[in-house]
């Protein structure tokens, strides 16, 4: 199994965004790539050709549903890992985007100490 190097957030909150860039990156050790929006992530993930994507499921503009859609859609980004990281953590809502096709669902606000962690066992365990 290859090496989880590069990780993409999407999340239209630059303070969320902030502190996910600490958590991974400098806590982490990873790479980080950040858009603000689903629209900008559409358009710049190629170039940032990250290894997992995470997206923010309520952002203005495309929600993360849509922008998974697109992603599951282009043959290129299909087969990359996708989670959610959200405040919505009802059953049938964290089912509903696992049935998207999203590898896992995690809860906001989460724990800058243990993110990369978290990240790792999913991308381990897929």
């Amino acid at each position: 199994m290859s090496e989880l190097r590069k990780v993409m957030l999407v999340e239209d909150d630059p303070d969320i965004a902030v502190l996910a860039e600490i958590a991974l990156k400098d806590i982490g050790g990873l790479e980080f790539v950040h858009f603000g929006s689903g629209e900008a992530a559409l358009s710049g993930v190629f170039d940032a050709d990250p290894d997992l994507i995470i997206l923010d499921y309520r952002m203005p503009g495309m929600n993360g549903a849509e922008v998974l859609a697109e992603l599951k859609a282009d043959e290129r980004t299909r087969d990359r890992p996708v989670l959610f990281m959200t405040a919505s953590l009802m059953p049938k809502h964290i089912a509903r985007l696992l049935g998207l096709g999203a590898v896992a669902v995690l809860p906001k606000p989460f724990d800058p100490l243990t993110l990369a962690d978290r990240i790792q066992e999913i991308w381990s365990a897929r």
